[in-house]
């Protein structure tokens, strides 16, 4: 199967034209995810915008200089990155130079006009990626594909985009710890919107660690509602005790679709059938290995 268009057809179900690829961290197989959905998109005569809530389609990873999946695009791809990473043997135009700082300079939205190798690096400030994502559809992008590093997933928050989650096997020590932090992010994510009508206690700002025990001593009963589920700052196994034992819900839900598996991380490798049928169990989700191009269906038990 052709991993990508299926993923592509998720993300665009309902009208969606915007897909945050969020991991659970360092070698998730965002970039693989990314780059075959974009490849999709472009097969079907589709303009796509692409940025990064970090930095993304480098050689090396600045933190332990490990070899890193690259991003090769088509031309007619938009994207938008830091100026300072727009090498000079790159052909691209120039469409709009922005006042978003980064690290390489400040942002700019190009379009690529040969095909070649690009490094995403995106502004920082969830507002501003907010509007880097408008900005793309403005430009003419039919799809506009982000890379959302886990911490920095606060750029979801007030959007209508679909959610693919990456998860590697560096997610857990095994299997079944990888495939229930992977559950833990999915369910955060998917925190049902409140019910108005019904008791309910809002929480300003962050829900933490110290705000979870709280709410457990006191036998909270009522919603507990936070403004979208990146408000929530906690461990997996901290949020799966929560979520055991108080109504968490959110005032702007987000809409996931599905999982994506890289079986082999730095630290361990699983065997991939078996990692991607643990992840569709635990999640409820399809999960799909790009690297294999093979999909678990979701399990009816879990679909929400």
């Amino acid at each position: 199967m052709n991993v990508g268009d299926a993923l592509l057809d998720l993300a665009r179900a309902g009208g969606r034209t915007s897909l945050f690829v969020v991991g659970t961290g360092k070698n998730a197989g965002k970039t693989v995810a990314m780059r075959a959905i974009a490849a999709a998109a472009a097969r079907r005569g589709m303009m796509v915008g692409l940025t990064s809530a970090g930095r993304d389609g480098e050689m090396f990873d600045a933190v332990d200089a490990a070899a890193k999946p690259r991003l090769f695009l088509d031309a007619g791809t938009v994207v938008a990155t830091a100026r300072g990473l727009l090498s000079a043997r790159l052909e691209y135009d120039l469409l709009e130079e922005t006042g978003w700082q980064t690290a390489a300079g400040p942002v700019v939205f190009a379009r690529v006009r040969k095909p070649a190798f690009y490094e995403l690096a995106g502004p920082p400030k969830a507002s501003e990626l907010r509007r880097c994502v408008q900005r793309l559809r403005e430009f003419g992008c039919e799809q506009v594909i982000v890379d959302g590093a886990i911490d920095r997933v606060a750029g979801l928050a007030g959007g209508d985009d679909a959610v693919v989650i990456s998860v590697g096997a560096d997610a857990g020590a095994t299997i079944a710890e990888a495939a229930t932090n992977a559950r833990a992010l999915v369910e955060r994510l998917c925190l049902r919107e409140y019910d108005p009508s019904q008791p309910h206690e809002k929480i300003e700002g962050a829900l933490t660690s110290a705000d979870a025990r709280a709410l457990e001593k006191n036998g909270e009963q009522r919603q507990v509602v936070v403004r979208d589920p990146t408000r929530i700052v906690m461990t997996a196994k901290e949020f799966l005790r929560l979520a055991e034992r108080v109504q968490l819900r959110c005032e702007q839900p987000l809409h996931v679709v599905a999982v994506t598996v890289a079986s082999m991380g730095r630290e361990r490798d699983f065997e991939p059938g078996a990692f991607r049928e643990a992840v569709a169990r635990e999640t409820g989700l399809p999960v799909f290995d790009v690297y294999a191009g093979t999909v678990s269906e979701p399990d009816p038990s879990k679909a929400s």
